[in-house]
């Protein structure tokens, strides 16, 4: 434990920074699970959103946001290119079976 007042303030301070880190990694965290169990662009559109606020509040650096954003969307693009593969083929399976 800290003796000095100045210390004892410090320690405070660095509890509640770290509180409200903590909140901001967990928001992050969750936007993320919910974007890759439902990639729509409106859960990508929140999980860009908690980057630019965890850039906004310091915690993230500008870049790694960014780098981290775009690694989403490409594989956002991916996911989207299978999705589309797989109407098409269903779409042939179908029209096989009616003929």
């Amino acid at each position: 434990m800290p003796i000095i007042k100045s210390a004892k303030k410090a320690a405070r301070q660095t509890t509640k920074r770290t509180a409200k880190n903590q909140e901001i990694k967990k928001a992050i965290k969750t936007a993320l699970k919910d974007f890759k169990n439902n990639p729509t662009a409106e859960n990508m559109k929140k999980i860009q959103s908690e980057y630019d606020k965890a850039v906004k509040k310091g915690l993230l650096k500008k870049n790694t946001a960014s780098r981290r954003k775009s690694r989403l969307a490409k594989l956002s693009k991916e996911l989207n290119k299978v999705e589309k593969k797989a109407v098409k083929s269903a779409k042939k399976a179908v029209k096989k079976a009616t003929k």
